[in-house]
């Protein structure tokens, strides 16, 4: 027979259940609070993107011609074969008279043009630099708001800002889910169906995948 426990075992016992309660609690909100809106956004994007087929989108395409003015084009006279960005003036230019974002981005050098393609969620854009003549074509095919929220979900050209928020957003829901079990765990002895239903959103996937997925 285990031997009788003391009163002051048992206020330790207490206290310190009590106290990893207020800490997995308190932790438990917090990432939930962060990741709340994130969650709901690729949940409602995970639903939308298994059933992608069946959602029609109308792409829109816009098709744009200017003339890069002959100051701007002898800025483009020096640059070689290769990969590189547009000159900051070029591509400021270029930006009011497109009314599109070019930025930094690397354009690859011919000597008959200048290629840049700008693809974006739920878009994909392009555009073409004659060397010689100084002829610009833009084209630019959106997609609409569901396959940008799609794009969104998958990371899909969205940018170095959004791929840091996908991480912290992932640690906050792995905070949130291993606090969540640590609770069920200690809440366990009161609720008799924790594990049993911890267990069938395991068995659940694992069937799919084996029987199912081939």
């Amino acid at each position: 027979m285990s031997p009788e426990r003391s009163p002051t075992d048992l206020v330790q016992q207490q206290a310190s259940r009590g106290f990893w309660l207020r800490t997995l609690h308190q932790w438990h909100w917090i990432s939930s609070a962060v990741c709340l809106v994130g969650m709901l956004l690729f949940a409602a994007t995970g639903i939308t993107l298994n059933h992608a087929a069946k959602i029609e989108a109308k792409p829109q395409v816009t098709n744009l011609h200017v003339e890069l003015p002959a100051p701007l084009l002898q800025a483009l006279a020096p640059h070689e074969d290769g990969n590189a960005p547009l000159p900051a003036k070029v591509a400021d230019w270029l930006s009011r008279e497109l009314e599109v974002a070019i930025g930094r981005r690397a354009a690859e050098w011919s000597p008959e043009e200048v290629y840049l393609s700008m693809p974006g969620p739920g878009s994909d854009a392009w555009l073409s630099i004659d060397r010689e003549t100084g002829a610009v074509e833009f084209e630019q095919t959106r997609r609409g708001w569901v396959s940008y929220f799609n794009d969104l979900h998958k990371g899909r050209n969205a940018g170095a800002g959004w791929g840091w928020f996908i991480d912290l957003f992932a640690v906050a829901c792995l905070v949130f889910c291993i606090t969540g079990l640590f609770l069920l765990h200690l809440h366990a002895r009161q609720r008799r169906m924790t594990w049993p239903l911890v267990g069938l959103g395991l068995l659940i996937p694992l069937l799919i995948a084996l029987l199912l997925i081939h």
